[in-house]
């Protein structure tokens, strides 16, 4: 009997136990359901919340853009975006002379917002087929957009933006950033040389600049006076070289020349100056706009591509030396097609020290097509190859008549070449944009000829690859 109710003592026991096992198995169950539910929600709300600062900095992004490319601009905010103040030299900037920006709202009365809960504004802001931002559609929407003043001084704006995601659940989000900008010299004239200039023509190319000034510091050659563009408000605008126009005129030619305009050949009644030709300018009409070189320097280190110019006329990316990795300066000055910018490109002196005569070395670039920012510290040869490319461009501002679409063909440089010595043209070269020489621009007879037609955005400091505006660092905050 006794054995028998042991052995009921020992069942009970292992179902006693049996019983709590499954239990704390159970216990831990719920336990290892909920952590992994908590993990779940935890992962979902860290993609949400990254995917709302992506939109915002997208968003961001976007604005940026509208400062460097004003066709993207829309049309209901484009002139606040302008340069809307004047510097002492006349030219358009965004800063007063206290150096204060041109944007002075607050967060509560911002200079500009667009609100999605006016139904304008969303549709301006969300509509997947115009909206601002519609390469976001599907990510988030944008609920509020707004620009007012910087909160440190020197800097430009600041840009709030606030999302809104849906997905698990709506989430709105904040975030704020603060813009600086690159105030670089204004280019206003198509050719500018700080010395000597050769605008030399033959019998099939005409060399000059349409819809812009030419400024030089000295002597200006020109093979006959009639090459020279009369200044007629009323003229064409066209693409057309001025070796394919019947009459040789401009809206915007003017010559500056701090020294004589020199012909080759006489005319049969002598050299009578046209009336927009200007001789022994001291300074010249238009000033000699000069980039300096430290600030150039530093920005291309952070946005654009430094080399520095080795002895064997080589270039060496962020200015090594080591020996195989030097590149020809054609390779880096070439552009595959037409929309392939290469952005701020610059060439630093052979010691790497500001410009002087006896630090400037000699680079030749024989490329067909080059698209960007070139500022080279030192001499340059201009062998360019190939028949160019095709560009569509807008004219110049006319208070006349609206800017144009203008089909330019044969085109080997858009852009700037910056050069702080000499350029020597040693065959034919077209340019949409601008040439300066801080010193001489020579084309030797028989072979340079040189055809400019000037980008009327750099008049307003816009220069395609050159980030005008960008992001201050340390500026970019969370709000809630």
């Amino acid at each position: 009997m006794n054995h028998i109710s042991q052995r009921r003592d020992e069942k009970g026991a292992v179902l006693l136990v049996t019983l709590v096992v499954a239990l704390l198995l159970m216990v831990m169950s719920v336990v290892m359901l909920e952590l992994v539910w908590q993990e779940s929600l935890s992962a979902n709300a860290g993609k949400q919340a990254a995917v709302v600062h992506q939109v915002a900095d997208a968003a961001g992004e976007i604005v940026i853009a509208w400062f460097h490319d004003p066709t993207t601009v829309p049309s209901v905010i484009a002139p606040l975006l302008e340069k809307r103040l004047i510097a002492s030299d006349g030219t358009p900037t965004f800063f007063d002379h206290q150096g204060r920006s041109q944007f002075r709202g607050t967060p509560d009365h911002p200079d500009l917002v667009l609100d999605s809960s006016d139904p304008v504004y969303d549709r301006l802001l969300n509509d997947p087929a115009v909206g601002f931002f519609r390469s976001m559609a599907g990510l988030g929407v944008i609920r509020r957009l707004a620009i007012y003043a910087p909160s440190k001084p020197g800097l430009l704006c600041t840009v709030e933006v606030t999302v809104e995601t849906t997905h698990p659940k709506p989430v709105q989000q904040s975030i704020s950033m603060q813009l600086e900008a690159l105030e670089l010299p204004v280019l206003r004239s198509g050719i500018r040389a700080g010395g000597h200039l050769d605008l030399l023509s033959d019998d099939h190319f005409v060399s000059g600049v349409h819809w812009a000034p030419v400024v030089s510091g000295g002597n200006v050659v020109v093979r006959r006076m009639a090459d020279i563009p009369i200044l007629n408000s009323s003229a064409s605008i066209t693409g057309l070289s001025y070796g394919e126009s019947t009459v040789i005129e401009d809206r915007w030619m003017q010559l500056w020349a701090g020294g004589l305009v020199q012909t080759i050949e006489p005319s049969p009644n002598g050299n009578p100056l046209p009336a927009n030709v200007h001789q022994g300018q001291a300074p010249p009409g238009l000033p000699l706009e000069r980039w300096e070189y430290e600030q150039l320097k530093q920005t291309a280190m952070r946005f654009g591509s430094y080399y520095a110019l080795g002895a064997d006329g080589l270039l060496y990316e962020d200015g090594g030396r080591e020996a195989g990795s030097g590149v020809p300066p054609s390779q880096v000055f070439t552009s595959r097609r037409v929309g392939d910018q290469r952005g701020l490109i610059f060439v630093d002196t052979l010691d790497r020290a500001a410009p002087r005569t006896d630090n400037l070395g000699t680079i030749s670039i024989t490329s067909p097509y080059f698209e960007g920012v070139a500022v080279i510290q030192g001499h340059v040869r201009l062998r360019l190859s190939g028949g160019g490319n095709q560009l569509t461009v807008l004219s110049p501002r006319d208070n006349a008549t609206a800017r144009t679409t203008v089909n330019l063909t044969g085109i080997h440089f858009n852009g700037v070449l910056y050069v702080a010595g000499n350029i020597v043209v040693e065959s034919p070269v077209k340019l949409y944009g601008a040439m300066v020489a801080e010193g001489h621009i020579q084309a030797p007879d028989g072979q340079g000829r040189l055809e400019v037609w000037h980008d009327d955005e750099m008049s307003w400091s816009l220069f395609r690859g050159v980030p005008i505006v960008y992001r201050a660092p340390g500026t970019w905050r969370v709000h809630y």
